[in-house]
């Protein structure tokens, strides 16, 4: 697992840190395509993202379309002001991506477990591939170009 995270760690892209948002639910109507962040927990990540624990050395995506992870807390200042900019992504990319996050202090063992050490850190989860790492509160064009070509590969 070590070896893993290791090497997820190392695709890191950008750098700075700290992180927060209120938790919201996924909303889907019928009149309106309109996707909100999905907090989760380490059970729901096991299921939807990446049984680590069954599978400790090799990645394997256990969800139907891209994801980005945000980690986060709920004091942090940058994670404040990312929230409403992954609300807006959520939004604008509707069904095509999942946009999830994660409290590192409700789930520190998940956090211990990628290695999180700064907050924001986001993890890119593309369909095929490695996932990769950047942390601070990145401007929207740039979460928007990270999508984009690592997760939609457009």
């Amino acid at each position: 697992m070590k070896k893993l995270l290791l090497g997820i760690a190392a695709l890191t892209l950008f750098t700075s840190g700290c992180g927060a948002q209120n938790n919201q639910k996924r909303e889907n109507t019928k009149t309106q395509k309109e996707m909100n962040t999905i907090a989760l927990t380490k059970a729901d990540f096991l299921k939807k993202v990446a049984d680590y624990e069954k599978n400790p050395t090799e990645w394997k995506y256990l969800g139907d379309k891209p994801a980005l992870i945000d980690f986060y807390a709920s004091w942090c200042g940058p994670c404040k002001a990312l929230a409403p900019v992954l609300e807006e992504l959520a939004a604008e990319y509707g069904d095509q991506i999942y946009i999830y996050k994660i409290d590192t202090e409700a789930e520190q063992e998940l956090a211990a477990a990628f290695g999180i050490r700064s907050i924001p850190t986001l993890l890119f989860v593309p369909m095929e591939g490695q996932p990769r790492m950047a942390q601070g509160a990145l401007p929207k064009a740039t979460l928007k170009k990270a999508i984009d070509e690592i997760m939609l590969t457009k």
